[in-house]
């Protein structure tokens, strides 16, 4: 939601969670096996080794045009470990290019042809390493305090705050990553200056709800919640229709949006409010990435005809089928870019 107030649904669904004991039973050597790739896929990556995982045979090895991804999940691996690798590439490049000034992460993780939608950096992999090096040389002391990390299918977020400077508030971000044959390939981001203060209490940052923990939950309930808030999303926001709130939001409602009270009620008084003050508003949803029991929206609010709106990522909890939490940044669009790619 943006900081100005709030968001709107679809339809309607009445949920059922299915209770661990309906669901089929777990082989639990595959499970085991498959737990182990992934922690072996990521300490790869968080390592700084090769960007071919380790269990990549020697004939994909000599065929580096072959998507490593997808070939760790035809061997029989599943989505765990491609997922959490690819989760662990993106923290590594964001660590290492921002934290450590290390760029030669980008050419063992990103693509040459690497395709940037930040209005300030252009396209290429070179680019963001002179980009990285600009930011160390500007920054030294920068922090990029990592928060949550979510994956769905090629894509991950990556929630943070990034302070420039120590002893400063710093910067709600959200970077999206769009991996292909192994790494990355593109990149959106949407950042917002942290507040002194907020409308609600809290900051844009911490967790609320409980359990009070960054990771997602379980994999099975990611493509409930995904329908789930997208359902919310598009009757709220695109819709304009309130009713949205009481149809998905549960009775304890956690804010992190600085201008937007905390609460089922402040969330209500907030979409009143922003809708009041820019009737002629228009949300386009551009991308979704859900895992477990979060779920990200990749947005663009036009709030008045002829303007280029901004962009908008809202981030939301799922906790027995009722959105419980929700965080954002919004960035306006800029007039100019150094890449051809708009932010969207």
């Amino acid at each position: 939601m943006t900081n100005t107030a709030t968001r709107r649904p679809t339809d309607q669904l009445i949920y059922e969670p299915p209770s661990p004991e309906k669901r089929a039973p777990v082989n639990t050597t595959a499970f085991a096996r498959r737990r182990t790739l992934a922690a072996a896929l990521m300490a790869v990556a968080l390592t700084g080794a090769a960007a071919v995982p380790a269990v990549a045979s020697a004939a994909h090895r000599e065929a580096p045009g072959r998507d490593r991804a997808a070939e760790i999940s035809s061997a029989g691996y599943g989505d765990s470990a491609r997922l959490g690798y690819q989760k662990a590439v993106a923290v590594q490049l964001l660590k290492g290019v921002f934290e450590r000034g290390d760029t030669s992460v980008v050419d063992r993780f990103v693509r040459p042809d690497y395709i940037q939608h930040n209005p300030l950096a252009p396209d290429g992999a070179e680019a963001l390493k002179y980009f990285g090096a600009l930011q160390r040389q500007q920054y030294p002391d920068l922090r990029y305090d990592i928060k949550r990390v979510i994956s769905e299918g090629d894509l991950v977020l990556v929630h943070s705050n990034i302070v420039l400077t120590p002893g400063t508030r710093g910067v709600a971000a959200f970077d999206i990553f769009r991996f292909q044959g192994g790494k990355i390939a593109e990149h959106w981001d949407v950042l917002q200056a942290v507040p002194a203060t907020t409308a609600n209490g809290n900051d844009m940052f911490s967790t609320v709800s409980r359990p009070r923990t960054e990771a997602p939950g379980p994999a099975w309930r990611t493509a409930y919640n995904r329908k789930l808030v997208t359902a919310f999303f598009d009757r709220l926001l695109v819709k304009k229709d309130p009713s949205a709130v009481d149809a998905y939001v549960g009775p304890e409602y956690d804010q992190h949006s600085p201008n937007v009270p905390d609460g089922v009620a402040g969330l209500k008084a907030g979409a009143a409010a922003f809708g009041a003050q820019f009737p002629q508003l228009r949300v386009t949803r551009k991308r979704i990435i859900a895992e477990g029991d979060l779920v990200a929206v990749h947005s663009n609010y036009v709030l008045t005809p002829g303007t280029r709106g901004q962009a908008v990522v809202d981030l939301f909890r799922v906790r027995g089928g009722r959105i419980v939490e929700h965080w954002d940044a919004v960035q306006d669009v800029p007039e100019t870019s150094a890449n051809d790619n708009t932010m969207f």
